[in-house]
């Protein structure tokens, strides 16, 4: 019955001024029609997934593992984005590439001093799906940003040093095939607090 009068207060919302207030603590839209008050209130998008079937135990505790891993990895790969992006908007801001420098240095030590003990506890799968996150979150892969903030040279060392232990800091995030779609179903699945 609530949907129908959520909708109701949607379809003909157009028609009247909507008015807010607070109903039992909850803050409720209303609007009165010909002497009616119609109250509606928007629901939180609700995603259903299908229960996940697996061909065997071993695929299961693969997927189990892997959802494990992404739990563990995901807040430092949103915490990246948002340090990147807070990064950038000081570093434009300064002058000379002298400061910029200085910047890239001081925020460097600072970002290792904070996480540098709690990353380097990560394993090499984990290490890898961060990675491809900071690429989802970021938009760049971990190349490219190693590359602007400190040079070519550093960025092919580190990569080289990747390589050795089987990684790729040029892997790119592919949300539609392979493992980064189920790691996309997983992050959703976070996001929305069901996993």
């Amino acid at each position: 019955m609530s949907i129908f009068f959520t909708l109701c207060g949607v379809v003909s919302s157009t028609a009247q001024t909507v008015v807010s207030m607070e109903k039992e603590g909850i803050p409720v839209a209303y609007k009165v029609e010909k002497g009616d008050t119609v109250y509606y209130v928007r629901l939180r998008e609700v995603v259903v997934h299908a229960p996940r079937k697996f061909k065997s135990k071993a695929e299961e505790r693969q997927y189990w593992k892997l959802v494990y891993n992404v739990k563990k990895v995901y807040p430092y790969a949103k915490l990246a984005g948002r340090k990147l992006h807070e990064l950038n908007e000081h570093y434009l801001e300064l002058d000379s590439e002298k400061e910029r420098k200085a910047y890239g240095k001081q925020a460097e030590e600072s970002l290792k001093a904070e996480f540098e003990g709690e990353l380097r506890k990560l394993t090499i799968s984990q290490g890898r799906i961060l990675l491809r996150l900071v690429d989802r979150e970021t938009g760049n892969t971990t190349f490219e940003i190693l590359k602007d903030f400190r040079g070519s040279l550093s960025a092919v060392f580190w990569q080289t040093v990747a390589k050795i232990f089987g990684s790729n800091l040029k892997t790119r995030y592919d949300p539609s095939s392979g493992e980064d779609k189920i790691i996309e179903q997983i992050i959703a699945q976070i996001d929305e607090g069901s996993i």
